[in-house]
């Protein structure tokens, strides 16, 4: 284990805010807290799958042979804690969870990015990496010092690259914040980092950007051996022309070198990546309107109403309600009393006056409040983040108000072939494409993801995932989905970062829910998505909100890893059950990466194996798709084949082919039979 610093070991200092209260304000509503959850008591170094914490938790394990999913569900009602929350699983095995390295303990663990046997975990301090190859007890590599919020995290062969947005990250690493509104050592854009010896980063060159860098993605583009791109999604407002020349806050119809509406292309040289730098700004928004937006469920409408009887400074954004921190609203109310020219405590007018000031700037921003000319208000000003699937050419972007589908067969200038927007939806957070890039499914951070939006009271169609079929470049609605379990109102749930599980025949997705947990669902059919399997823990803290749970989970090589924003790392893997097979999971673990981005899709690939034709055998007789009998028979040639070898085994799998062939244009499940038709063809000379 090392630590690297980009300066002295030592906690983050609270950050000084200038009277930018509204960027603060802004980049809160746009993803979890930025503060992280509250300070953590010290945690146990080891692994509870080496040694349990002093008060183990109470994990409820639902049989794996149910079809339907357990009722009532074990989810609803978990008792809480940070070490001792009360858990349930189904079909799933939790291998192991792992607490922050000290200097990262209570501060927000945010997105993952995968390389060989490591996870690069990011967090608002900096970026942690971990050692897979025992998944029972992962190994701390380094954890390296260098705060900036997201930290979102991406790598690509050697390189590592960091997302920074927040106001208080410094180009040199330093933990002591920026106080100053314009500041010469503030870093909003993206930091590179040379991890050839992973054991010792070297932080080689950064790029600034007018908003920052929210989230990112890294392209490879199939044509292109020299370069990587790098798509940057800054959310925040744009910065001072004097801390960053050229950046530009006037719309483009004022000033058409305006930083708003449009995102950056980096391009990075793989020769020398110091000579990084934007490339294009695409402005992929054009013509796009405000979005219709949902207003507030029931239960924040009340809270809204009590904050504002309390004299507390409130907005509505993004369907949820975003307090002033006190420092803040203090700061607004005197700047409210000088400006009538009056003295003394502010009174209740003052206090209206901010809140429906505050509300303008955070309704423009939200619901896309530049007027053009002839006053129609226009649509969103940048995406929150862009997933690429470069073999297929496409790109899906979450744009805050919209879903956009993208052509970047030319990386440099991407291309928006289609853009569909929802009532249901507040905040288009992220995209996952199946993999045959028929399907895309967006995510609703409704509420920005500090909110408690899994409530029993609350829309199931809010906070969820909406799954789309992609028909001649346009995406055709199908479907919601949204985890099932409601949860308490002191544990922030709502639809975040997953990937897809590469099961043959299926599209399946683990995602995160935040304090909702994780959740695999199936959704083949697009407009027929359920669930498979789950894992919940009860809030961190049942007196009240503190922002805790799963930031992001994904599938790689075999194992289910997920960043716990407030406990560390959960390693799982997948169990056999009705739903998911042995077949089906050795069949998945057939598939392996060298590293993975979750925001750059690659296109699974299987080998031929007899797991991936068994797995296929499942699925039809699960679906019916053959007759029970015909499933035995073509079970017992496949063993039969794989006890055999040469041309004995060549040629019962030409015979099982062919027979296959002939019955798919019959079977009520015809593609699944193809499939296996191709599995077993694959087979021949292995």
């Amino acid at each position: 284990m090392k630590t690297l610093p980009g300066r002295p070991r030592g906690r983050t200092p609270a950050l000084i805010v200038p009277v930018a209260a509204l960027a603060t304000l802004t980049l809160a509503v746009a993803c979890a807290p930025s503060g992280g959850p509250s300070p953590a008591p010290a945690v146990p170094a080891a692994s509870p799958a080496a040694e349990a914490p002093a008060h183990a938790s109470t994990v409820t394990v639902v049989p794996g042979d149910r079809a339907a999913p357990p009722s009532p569900d074990p989810r609803t009602g978990l008792a809480g804690g940070l070490l001792d929350a009360e858990e349930a699983i189904w079909n799933m095995r939790m291998l192991s969870t792992t607490p922050p390295p000290a200097d990262f303990i209570g501060v927000t663990n945010s997105d993952l990015a995968f390389t060989g046997p490591y996870a690069i975990q990011g967090n608002y301090n900096g970026f942690i990496v971990w050692d897979l190859t025992n998944p029972a007890a992962p190994d701390l590599v380094v954890d390296y010092l260098c705060p900036a919020s997201q930290s979102d995290v991406s790598v690509y062969g050697d390189l590592l690259f960091v997302s920074g947005e927040g106001l208080g990250g410094r180009l040199d690493c330093g933990v002591e914040g920026v106080p100053d509104a314009v500041s010469e050592d503030r870093l909003r854009g993206i930091r590179i980092f040379d991890i050839s010896d992973i054991r010792n980063p070297v932080y080689v060159h950064n790029v600034q950007t007018c908003r920052g860098s929210h989230t990112h993605t890294v392209l490879k583009h199939p044509g292109d051996r020299e370069n990587v791109y790098i798509y940057v999604s800054g959310s925040a407002p744009v910065r001072p022309y004097e801390e960053l020349p050229g950046c530009i806050a006037a719309p483009p119809f004022e000033d058409p070198e305006s930083a708003l509406f449009r995102i950056e292309v980096i391009q990075v040289p793989l020769s020398d990546p110091t000579r990084a730098a934007i490339v294009s700004s695409p402005r992929i928004f054009d013509d796009l309107v405000a979005a219709p937006m949902h207003g507030l469920a029931p239960g924040d409408r009340e809270r809204l109403e009590r904050a504002q009887e309390e004299g507390i400074i409130a907005v509505e954004a993004a369907g949820d309600v975003f307090e002033l921190p006190p420092e803040a609203a203090a700061q607004w109310l005197a700047a409210a009393v000088a400006e009538r020219g009056g003295t003394g405590a502010p009174t209740a007018a003052d206090s209206a006056a901010v809140r429906e000031q505050l509300q303008t700037m955070i309704t423009d921003i939200f619901t896309g409040g530049v007027q053009a000319p002839d006053g129609t208000r226009l649509g969103p000003t940048q995406c929150h983040d862009i997933t690429v699937y470069p073999e297929m050419g496409l790109a899906g972007g979450a744009c805050e108000g919209y879903g956009l589908l993208l052509d970047i067969r030319d990386p440099v200038n991407p291309r928006r072939m289609d853009a569909v927007a929802d009532s249901n939806f507040a905040y288009w957070h992220s995209a996952t494409f199946n993999n045959d890039g028929t399907t895309v499914l967006f995510t609703d951070e409704w509420g920005g993801g500090g909110g408690a939006k899994c409530r029993a009271s609350d829309p199931p169609e809010w906070g969820a995932n909406a799954i789309y079929r992609i028909e001649d470049g346009r995406m055709v609605f199908q479907s919601y989905y949204k985890l099932p379990a409601p949860q308490s109102d002191v544990e922030n749930c709502v639809a975040h970062n997953g990937s897809l599980i590469p099961v043959p025949g299926r599209d399946i997705k683990v995602q995160a829910w935040y304090q909702g947990g994780i959740s695999v669902f199936d959704f083949t059919d697009p407009a027929n998505p359920f669930e498979i399997a789950f894992h919940d823990r009860g809030p961190v803290n049942e007196e009240r909100m503190e922002s805790a749970g799963p930031w992001s989970v994904y599938w790689y090589n075999g194992l289910i890893v997920s960043s716990e924003i407030a406990r560390g790392l959960d390693i799982f893997e997948m169990v056999p059950s009705y739903h998911l097979t042995a077949n089906e999971i050795e069949a998945a673990n057939t598939v392996r990466m060298e590293e993975f981005n979750p925001q750059g899709q690659p296109r699974k690939m299987w080998p031929a194996s007899f797991p991936r034709a068994r797995a296929l055998v499942d699925q039809l007789e699960r679906s019916a798709g053959l007759a029970a009998p015909r499933i035995a028979e073509v079970r017992a040639e496949l063993e039969r084949a794989e006890a055999g070898s040469g041309a004995t085994r060549n040629g019962i799998l030409e015979a099982l082919a062919g027979s296959l062939a002939g019955e798919a244009d019959a079977s009520p499940d015809r593609r699944r039979v193809l499939l296996l038709v191709e599995a077993v063809e694959d087979l021949l000379g292995s």
